[in-house]
């Protein structure tokens, strides 16, 4: 099993309650660095005027009140949602390569708001959120259940190339439907992934359901750390695995699709994330959910910020910092992983 190497490692819960604090500490700097940074720079001042004495009539107020201050938290709320569905997936399946943009969930959410945008095209954003919902859940299944026909059963590296192929297929399907009801020109947006539009209506919409996926990641977060012991072990103690794992998958489903619904694809975060915070934090769930979430968190709002310094006044896609540091990790796992084939 991927995982049987971490097992050996006890939860450190100084260090986790560190890296939970100081992350969140440095999650709120990198907010402000992100309302501060951009093709209009704004000094801390200003930043702070707008906050206390809002001046409808001023250009860097309005800046900063209903473009900054939202894109940071739409980032925050995203990041944390891809990486605790990344460490709930691959403790669910003690898959070391597990994540929701490999595993089809993020082109299973894109695909079906690609079907949204060709039925209607002046789709709200709370139909966008349930299309990508039921997308998320159409692309998991048809990974889960193609990776489940060799004889040799679910690998995961088997997994992974599963995630690949039906990926790549849902990913040709959503440029067909955008190219035959000319809606190229607004897919491109859910191809490149980001947070540069989002509005105040969005961040209202995705924070609740971001909070209720992340209340429930906590509540089962001591089944899936026995889970993570071996199906075998949780059985023997009892554990329902069966319901578990459903309400897991339903957990990853309504993060994943929330986001993606919102910011498009953006890859990565879900796999790179929670194998640092199991690194630094041990094995132990109940510190994993709320340290990656910060992490995750800290990661999207730094390559957002980061996105809009590389080439300005232009704006790099979000989907491609993060590719930058997740690609090579991928790879790296890979390697590791075909090992034990």
């Amino acid at each position: 099993m991927s995982f049987s190497g971490n097992n050996t490692r006890t939860s450190r819960p100084l260090m986790a309650s560190s890296v939970i604090i100081g992350g969140f500490i440095i999650l709120l700097l990198s907010l402000v660095l992100s309302i501060i940074y951009g093709a209009a720079e704004v000094d801390l001042p200003t930043t702070w005027e707008a906050l206390t004495q809002f001046d409808p009539n001023e250009t860097a107020h309005q800046i900063i009140r209903n473009l900054r201050i939202p894109r940071g938290l739409a980032a925050a709320l995203i990041g944390a949602a891809l990486a605790v569905s990344g460490a709930i997936m691959q403790g669910m399946t003690r898959n070391a390569l597990a994540s929701p943009s490999i595993m089809g969930v993020t082109a299973g959410a894109s695909f079906m708001i690609a079907v949204a945008m060709a039925i209607t095209p002046q789709v709200t954003s709370l139909a966008m959120m349930i299309w990508a919902f039921a997308g998320a859940g159409l692309g998991a299944g048809i990974v889960f259940g193609v990776g489940s026909i060799s004889k040799s059963g679910l690998t995961p590296v088997k997994l992974a190339l599963a995630g690949t192929a039906v990926t790549s297929m849902l990913s040709a399907l959503s440029s067909g439907i955008a190219i035959h009801f000319n809606i190229a020109k607004d897919m491109s947006f859910w191809y490149a992934g980001g947070v540069a539009s989002v509005q105040w209506i969005h961040v209202k919409l995705l924070a609740p359901i971001v909070m209720i996926g992340l209340i429930i990641a906590l509540l089962l977060a001591k089944s899936i750390t026995v889970l993570n012991l071996g199906e075998d072990v949780a059985k023997g103690l009892g554990q329902r695995t069966a319901i578990l794992k459903i309400t897991a998958m339903m957990v990853v489903l309504l993060l994943t699709g929330a986001a993606v619904a919102v910011a498009g694809t953006i890859g990565f975060i879900g796999l790179v994330i929670p194998h640092i915070t199991r690194f630094l934090v041990g094995v132990n769930y109940r510190w994993i959910i709320p340290a990656a979430a910060v992490l995750g968190a800290l990661l999207l709002v730094l390559a957002d910020t980061a996105s809009r310094m590389v080439n300005p006044p232009f704006e790099t896609p979000v989907g491609t910092m993060t590719a930058l540091v997740g690609v090579p990790f991928f790879l790296y796992l890979a390697r590791r992983e075909g090992r034990g084939l």
